[in-house]
């Protein structure tokens, strides 16, 4: 089965993109979806999290406060890596297993640090989301309400875009409009599932 591994900055369209993958019939696993299950209250994540950092981030109802864990994070470059200690090498087992399970052509794995971490050995073509730096900006100020100064934070945090564009093996330009998207992933499933068939017959 084909690993197609998905990313791009934050706020470059990815979880529509991933979307546009699943009306197609295409498994999806995002690593965003399993990171916030491993901090559920029940899990040993969750305890270690608290453990390491306090109370101070777990809510009334005893759920984890992620506002307050990400402020965390965003200013404190060694609690961000502590945390990154604890949930990347569980992100990255469940990538791994929940993508074992599959009977697929090919599946997409959508990983937003997938450069940060060094997972490209883990799946077999880079798909990048790509937007310009203004646009991306712009957007991550109107989707989480925060100011620039926070937003540049944010972006700052992550690899560059030159990073992400060299490690790429194919690249959608997000710019434009939904119908022009849904044609580009049209495109690229047919791509793909060419390239899964191509390999089993080998």
């Amino acid at each position: 089965m084909l690993k197609v591994g998905l990313t791009g900055g934050v706020a470059s369209g990815k979880s529509t993109i991933c979307q546009l993958f699943s009306s197609y019939n295409v498994p999806v696993i995002d690593a965003d979806i399993i990171a916030r299950e491993l901090v559920e209250p029940d899990q040993p994540a969750f305890d270690e999290i608290v453990e390491l950092f306090g109370q101070t981030i777990v809510r009334s109802n005893g759920t984890l406060n992620r506002p307050a864990l990400r402020q965390l994070i965003f200013s404190n470059s060694k609690a961000k890596k502590q945390l990154e200690n604890i949930l990347h090498p569980r992100i990255s087992e469940q990538l791994q297993l929940q993508s074992d399970k599959l009977d697929s052509l090919y599946c997409v794995l959508a990983i937003p640090l997938l450069i940060e971490n060094k997972l490209q050995h883990s799946v077999d073509r880079i798909l990048v989301i790509d937007l310009d730096d203004e646009q991306q900006l712009k957007r991550l100020c109107r989707r989480d309400n925060i100011s620039i100064a926070n937003a540049q934070q944010i972006i700052n945090s992550q690899c560059t875009r030159q990073q992400r564009l060299a490690a790429a093996d194919d690249i959608v330009i997000n710019n434009q409009s939904l119908s022009h998207l849904e044609k580009v992933i049209e495109n690229l499933d047919k791509k793909y599932r060419l390239l899964a068939s191509s390999s089993t017959r080998q």
